[in-house]
């Protein structure tokens, strides 16, 4: 094993380039995906070696249900182990992640149930002097919004909320975000690709609501007056159509061009030199949690044998 368990714990720190570079060249709908997926095998990863750490450590505590020949000296030399840093790392991680998709359900359900008796089964208006909307899924989805944020948008402005938000609900953004929440509780190495992550989803729905509308400048103005508001969503898992920080760099990337789809950016651009070292990143993460784990299941089931 030697060096390669420890690796996927710092390899994230090789996706950080792609995830400021992602945000501005690719597009977003294709940054949204490449970000996910890579923090979703690094978060795995890190996770599996944390918890190849974790194995040969507890192999010593009395009262554990693993085989005796597991903590004998020659295997603990062989493989590396920390049982201390390893057992409060799993369970802080999982203790987090837990936590994450506890809050997601149970916001959703109460939100579900809450809005279970208002008429329109896409879209309830909510009669509250604080304006927000969000995009809440479940089902089919509903798009929930505040009659105090419908009265701060002109109609053609309108227009552009519901289609950002149906946007979110058709490509299921929930879910993207989830998981980049989720990997960043795991390894906060991944942190800022949960960051990308939320911008580039928004980036998606801006895309596709400029599309549906017809006018990207209707879009940006609907973003930036909804920014001006005091709003909130119930979990950060939950698509909305201004958050605090990205919102001067969406709408100042509405009045441009649509982005042009890539299948994959070139290796002699900055922003492919950054996604293929976030590739190599990510694969070498994947190869050192594989050996990592294969050697340590060999020792043991000789051990084990023996």
């Amino acid at each position: 094993m030697g060096v390669f368990v420890f690796l996927p714990l710092v390899l994230p720190l090789s996706a950080w380039p792609v995830a400021r570079l992602a945000e501005v060249h690719l597009r977003p709908r294709t940054a949204t995906r490449l970000l996910t997926a890579v923090a979703i095998v690094m978060a795995v990863c890190s996770t599996l070696c944390l918890a190849l750490l974790m194995v040969v450590g507890t192999a010593q505590l009395p009262g554990n249900p693993l085989p005796d020949g597991w903590s004998d000296p020659e295997v603990r030399a062989a493989v590396p182990h920390d049982e201390v840093a390893g057992r409060a790392a799993i369970s802080a991680l999982a203790t987090a992640c837990a936590r994450t998709l506890w809050r997601h359900h149970r916001v959703t359900r109460r939100a579900n149930r809450a809005l279970a008796a208002l008429p329109g089964p896409t879209v309830a208006v909510l009669p509250d002097s604080a304006p927000y909307a969000y995009a809440l899924p479940g089902g089919r989805g509903r798009i929930v919004v505040t009659t105090a944020l419908l009265d701060g948008l002109a109609p053609a402005e309108r227009r552009a909320l519901f289609a950002h938000e149906r946007a979110h609900l058709a490509a299921r953004h929930h879910r993207h975000l989830l998981a980049a929440q989720l990997a960043a509780r795991a390894n906060p190495f991944l942190c800022p690709l949960r960051t990308a992550v939320v911008y580039t989803a928004e980036r998606w729905a801006d895309e596709e609501a400029a599309r549906a509308v017809g006018d990207r400048r209707t879009v940006a103005r609907a973003i930036g007056k909804a920014a001006l508001l005091p709003h909130g969503t119930p979990a950060p898992t939950l698509a909305a159509l201004a958050t605090t920080g990205s919102v001067p760099r969406r709408v100042a990337a509405l009045p441009a061009p649509a982005p042009v789809a890539r299948s994959w950016p070139s290796a002699f651009t900055s922003v492919g030199l950054a996604a293929w070292g976030a590739a190599a990143g990510t694969l070498v993460s994947a190869m050192s949690s594989v050996n990592s784990a294969v050697t340590l299941f060999l020792t043991l089931h000789a051990t084990a044998a023996l």
